[in-house]
């Protein structure tokens, strides 16, 4: 299979969606976390609060940018490559799964990407499928 997007067009948005999922939201101070130890020291509060991070709707733009971006074929692709990552359709199914995706509104399209759980991996996973790899992919030898 031969992609119709650059590859380097999938590592960008893979090292996007890896910056998108290591973000924590942080803890609204008007909520009692199950999961945080109650200390009265107001040092012990700063270091908690260093695990924390706003999240950054400036990676959600610019992802959802580069995928509209795409034309509506490649973006399709997109689609049926992390499709393929996550298992919902086989390596053997890519037509069907490209049929799928060229079936789904670009905007249904983004918003199904931007929300998918692990997309990073799934990009990855369904470009391996296809023995495609963004290992060393922007470095200058």
């Amino acid at each position: 299979m031969d992609l119709l997007t650059p590859l380097e067009t999938y590592c960008r948005l893979i090292i996007r969606a890896k910056e998108m999922e290591a973000q924590v939201p942080a803890v609204d101070p008007d909520e009692d976390p199950d999961n945080v130890d109650d200390f009265d020291d107001d040092a012990e509060d700063q270091a908690l609060s260093v695990l924390e991070d706003e999240l950054n709707s400036g990676v959600e733009e610019e992802m959802r940018a580069m995928l509209d971006d795409l034309a509506d074929d490649q973006l399709a692709e997109t689609l049926a490559l992390a499709w393929v990552g996550r298992g919902t359709f086989d390596a053997s199914e890519w037509e069907d799964a490209m049929a799928e995706a060229n079936d789904t509104d670009p905007e249904s399209s983004i918003d199904e990407l931007l929300d998918m759980p692990l997309l990073a991996s799934h990009l990855e996973a369904g470009l391996a499928a296809f023995d495609y790899s963004c290992e060393g992919v922007g470095q200058n030898d």
